[in-house]
């Protein structure tokens, strides 16, 4: 497989990935981040897998149930055919509250004839440090592992457990099932109970799916996308991942490689201010609360990540044993970024409680600590926007006066001075005005190269960053402003490569970046339609959308020639800069529709 060709399942709990062949290559359990069940994607030999396997004459399709995180592969070789339902078991509970268990369902589903398969079971705890021993009990297969330390999973199924687990034919001629699950069953399961699972799993998507505005264009690609953010979203702390995976390669065989496993605030408010926008309010005040939850000290500075459990420590540790994905070494886990400095997290996180409050002022149950967090806010800004960073690409290297940093330290304060009036408390305004003005006028004259006739990615550097296009969806510029026009003629010019955009071309800790960072184009996009650059900025949209998997998903990067997914798999950033530009195209559409019918 030479591309990203997975799709993805989930619960809000944790998550797996299975190959378009319907392969089982990715999850760990219980949660997210625990260590990994099937790590095939970072060792094809080691990692460990649940596959299937059929004769040559059989042909293989993979949808999800449209609305839903419910995978469909489809095995036909004509007369005999079946289906597998993959998903992980997520519905409301009667007495409230959701039923996420962490296991993986394998729902099969006899269409015709007597197909026959193979499954290869192949589990691998612990990261697949050591062996996993594998035995056959009366009611259940139990795995377990005594390396690193004593670890068990369990698998349940309406097949043979003895063919299954010796990778021996199976006869299908009516529905069956395979459960891998993380607990032992109170009760046994039966084909009728897991249909009944599947069932309600797929009416809580419908329902979830539901509350997203349909659009006129791009509709599939807005539902798909919004429903593989709440796939990254950790329902028990409100925690949203940058992606479900770790140590996917920026570039194969370099060593760009980093855990995803947790939560950015970066990410998550971004992901949070998209979501929000498309209606759906409880993840946004879940992730709030993290938030809230995050903050107990009126002074103590927010990391620039936590842990999806709201873990400060997130030490570094490189798996030596594992290969990497397609040889790509090292494989990390836990991600020594949590010690940065970066200092635009503040305005991003403003950006969030601002929105939420203008939306939901009336419905608001946690006002007077948000306006804590907005004073705690606002006094860090102001005494600390002065200084260096790592900016927003997490440079390992020297801090430098980053432009992006600057812009959303601007934007804390900004949205302060909007949150003070929507909450009434005019005291503050005065001083918190000034302290705006002096920021902006500081950027103005630091961050604009007149050689370069544009905002460079560094007080006084030559160099362009496609971060600096965020100037303007922020409100810092107006997108017709001469400024910002020629910042985004100069990014397409240096940057651009056939439509897709490097973050920065000059050297950063690793040597020259060699592939796109998808969010990157995707914000080019939108600068390139706010300018006016509408059919050019579409054209670019249109080809980017060919560019995703078969399943319409994105990982971190493409590469540039060949046009491969690259990087951590799916990547919350890359679909929610997707959603922003197809509501905007959708939206441009809808009102062309208008004004064409008032011309009739």
């Amino acid at each position: 497989m030479d591309n990203l060709d997975y799709g993805i399942i989930g619960n809000c709990r944790s998550a797996a990935l299975i190959s378009k062949t319907g392969n089982l290559d990715w999850c760990c359990l219980p949660e997210f981040d625990s260590s990994s069940v099937f790590a095939k994607l970072l060792d094809e030999e080691k990692g460990g897998s649940f596959e299937i396997q059929v004769a040559s004459g059989y042909i293989i399709k993979q949808r999800y149930k449209k609305h839903t995180a419910v995978l469909i592969t489809h095995f036909s070789n004509g007369e005999d055919a079946f289906e597998i339902r993959d998903f992980m078991p997520r519905y409301r509970k009667e007495g409230g509250g959701y039923n996420s268990p962490p296991e993986v369902v394998r729902y099969f589903k006899h269409i015709s004839g007597k197909p026959k398969f193979r499954l290869k079971y192949d589990p691998k705890l612990e990261y697949a440090f050591g062996k996993t021993e594998t035995y056959v009990k009366k009611n259940f297969v139990v795995s377990l592992t005594r390396s690193k330390k004593y670890d068990t999973i369990f698998l349940y199924t309406s097949f043979n457990k003895n063919a299954l687990v010796e990778g021996r034919d199976i006869e299908m001629t009516q529905d069956g099932y395979v459960l891998v699950g993380y607990n032992e069953k109170m009760f046994k399961p039966t084909v009728r109970k897991i249909y009944t699972e599947l069932e309600r799993t797929k009416v809580y998507w419908l329902n979830w799916s539901s509350k997203t505005p349909t659009y006129k264009k791009y509709n599939s690609q807005i539902s798909r996308s919004a429903i593989t953010l709440k796939l990254l979203s950790y329902d028990k702390t409100g925690a949203v991942l940058a992606a479900a995976t770790t140590s996917l390669p920026e570039t194969i065989g370099e060593v760009r490689n980093w855990d995803y496993r947790f939560c950015w605030i970066r990410d998550a408010s971004m992901v949070i201010k998209v979501i929000g926008d498309l209606g759906h309010k409880n993840v946004a005040r879940r992730y709030l609360q993290f938030i809230v939850d995050l903050m107990p000290d009126k002074d103590e500075k927010l990391q620039i990540m936590y842990g999806i459990n709201r873990e400060k420590k997130l030490t570094e540790q490189t798996l030596e044993h594992l290969a990497g994905y397609k040889g790509s070494k090292p494989v990390r886990i836990g991600n020594a970024a949590y010690k940065q400095k970066q200092n635009d997290i503040y305005g991003i996180l403003m950006d969030v409680i601002y929105e939420q409050l203008a939306k939901y002022s009336n419905d608001i149950e946690n006002g007077e600590e948000l306006w804590g967090i907005t004073k705690g806010i606002v006094w860090i800004v102001s005494n600390h926007w002065k200084e260096a960073d790592k900016g927003i690409w997490e440079f390992r290297t020297e801090d430098r006066h980053f432009t992006f940093s600057k812009v959303l330290c601007w934007v804390a304060i900004d949205r302060a001075i909007k949150v003070a009036r929507i909450l009434r408390k005019a005291g503050k305004l005065e001083k918190w005005t000034a302290l705006e003005q002096e920021i902006k006028k500081d950027i103005h004259a630091n961050a604009w190269n007149e050689k370069v006739n544009a905002f460079t990615q560094s007080y006084g550097s030559k160099d362009l960053d496609a971060s600096v296009l965020l100037m303007e969806s922020y409100g810092f510029i107006h997108a017709k402003e001469p400024k910002f026009v020629s910042t985004v003629q100069a990014i397409e010019k240096e940057l651009s490569n056939d439509g897709l955009l490097y973050r920065y071309k000059n050297e950063d800790d690793f040597g020259l970046p060699s592939s796109s960072f998808t969010i990157c184009t995707f914000w080019f996009i939108n600068s390139l339609y706010k300018i006016g650059e509408v059919e050019k900025s579409k054209t670019y949209f249109d080809r980017l959308l060919g560019y995703s998997n078969h399943l319409g998903l994105f990982s971190e990067d493409i590469d540039f020639k060949t046009k491969r997914l690259l990087g951590n798999f799916p990547q919350a950033y890359s679909h929610l800069a997707l959603i922003e530009c197809a509501i905007n195209f959708s939206r441009k559409d809808s009102e062309e529709q208008v004004l064409d019918a008032m011309r009739e």
